[in-house]
């Protein structure tokens, strides 16, 4: 087993642009945005094993009423844009005050839109500057590279234009301008306020042709919470018609995932009690650590924290992706059944075996010895590529968990019934590799990476 087995070509010449994690600088990378970030990346890593050329993008609110709720209380409190809790606080304080202050906090929304107050501005700039930086953070520890990022900012002024530009297509209502999807068997919704300010719909417009002049895409893949799933029935309904020509909206595809809820309940960012993404890994890690306190290992935090990464993503991939998930912190870390860490550990296994093996100056061979009786190892082993392919084809990667689990216990007892670095055991060293090679790359399309010991 090679190390890219498992690639195929069937996507060739086809250009996926992905759009996941999104993100809101002002707001708290809360415990929410793991789910479209582990979902994203690995449907894009097995977008890419399957021949496509990729391309990662990130989509974020840097303008609009949060913000605008956020910079009202930084003000007020005298809190520091610079600290992203400081950010956190004030927004939940701007929040929940909104309806006393409605007056002012609109007219510094306005402002923010139009550029036109320097003292805003300058509080804008570093704010958003230190969420940027702390969402870096998050995806390099999550193991995500974006290709582009784009912008509300950037996005709203077009998706402006081209409502306005589709009048026939929209109607006047107290002053806003609103989409009748009823007439399309959907619901109403609002595209430019009564204040003449363009809502999430009106930028999303803005947004599909800016993607497309970065990325001339064949498919578009957004990944977000099915909470919205409604909104984005109408939203395509209307890109039928605005891009008639350019045929975005059949291009697009909408995957709404569950909701990521601890045993408390379910996290909510619109009451100011969300949990920040890293306090839950910090939980996470400390109880990994906790499990390898007796363990002898060099790097201790560094492999806490890739085995609390793959004990998250895997009890998030584990469950296809409409459904909610109930995060049980003893089961995802558990270094034996059904989780990431296990998968981990069995890598590390088949590889101190090749280390002991190579000690003793024994070489693999893929002669089968006489008399030998195929393996159910073997057989899991040689399923691999054809999982890959059905994982893309139903944005199920759910599959590979499923597959990776079997070829684990699979190993396991194959491990603990056969003598493999002895002599004679040449043919049981080139299916150790095989199953070492495969839950890497397996464990690759998770977006999940393998320590060398735990």
């Amino acid at each position: 087993v090679k190390k890219g087995f498992g690639k195929n070509q069937s996507l060739k010449g086809k250009k996926i642009i992905l759009e996941y994690t999104d993100p809101n600088p002002f707001k708290v990378f809360h415990i929410g945005h793991l789910m479209p970030n582990t979902i994203g990346e690995s449907l894009a890593r097995l977008a890419d094993y399957t021949g496509a050329e990729v391309k990662r993008v990130n989509y974020q609110g840097d303008i609009g009423l949060h913000v605008a709720q956020a910079i009202w209380a930084l003000k007020k409190e005298g809190l520091n844009p610079h600290d992203i809790h400081d950010q956190g606080k004030a927004y939940s304080i701007g929040r929940k005050q909104y309806e006393e202050n409605k007056e002012e906090i609109d007219e510094l929304n306005k402002k923010i839109f139009e550029k036109s107050d320097d003292e805003i501005n300058e509080i804008y700039k570093k704010g958003r500057e230190a969420s940027l930086e702390y969402f870096e953070k998050m995806y390099k520890k999550l193991g995500t590279k974006f290709d582009n990022y784009f912008f509300e900012s950037e996005t709203w002024q077009s998706g402006k234009g081209i409502v306005e530009k589709n009048a026939n297509l929209f109607q006047k209502s107290d002053g806003a301008i609103v989409f009748k999807g009823e007439n399309y068997g959907l619901h109403t919704r609002v595209f430019v306020t009564s204040a003449g300010l363009p809502t999430y719909e009106a930028k999303e417009l803005g947004l599909a042709k800016l993607k497309y002049d970065y990325f001339p895409y064949d498919e578009s893949l957004i990944i977000t919470a099915n909470e919205i799933n409604a909104y984005f029935q109408v939203l395509l309904e209307v890109m039928k018609h605005v891009y008639e020509n350019e045929g975005f909206a059949e291009k697009t595809t909408h995957i709404g995932h569950g909701m990521l809820r601890l045993p408390s309940g379910k996290m909510s960012s619109r009451t100011g009690d969300v949990i920040p993404a890293d306090t839950l890994l910090g939980e996470i890690k400390e109880r990994v650590l906790e499990v390898m306190a007796e363990r002898e290992i060099e790097n201790k935090e560094k492999v806490a924290e890739m085995v609390a990464v793959s004990a998250l993503k895997y009890s998030i991939l584990k469950q296809g992706i409409g459904r909610d998930i109930i995060f049980d912190f003893d089961k995802s870390i558990s270094f034996e059944g059904d989780s990431g860490p296990y998968l981990q550990y069995t890598y590390v296994r088949a590889k101190s075996v090749l280390g002991i093996a190579e000690q003793k100056g024994l070489k693999s061979s893929n002669k089968m010895p006489s008399g030998w009786q195929t393996k159910e190892l073997e057989k899991i082993i040689y399923r691999f590529p054809e999982i890959v392919e059905r994982a893309w084809e139903e944005k199920g990667p759910q599959l590979v968990t499923k597959f990776l689990i079997d070829l684990a216990g699979s190993f396991n007892s194959f491990y603990a019934k056969e003598k493999i670095a002895e002599e004679g055991g040449e043919y049981k060293l080139l299916l150790t590799g095989a199953t070492m090679n495969v839950l890497k790359n397996g464990l690759y399309l998770l977006g999940i990476k393998v320590p060398e010991k735990m």
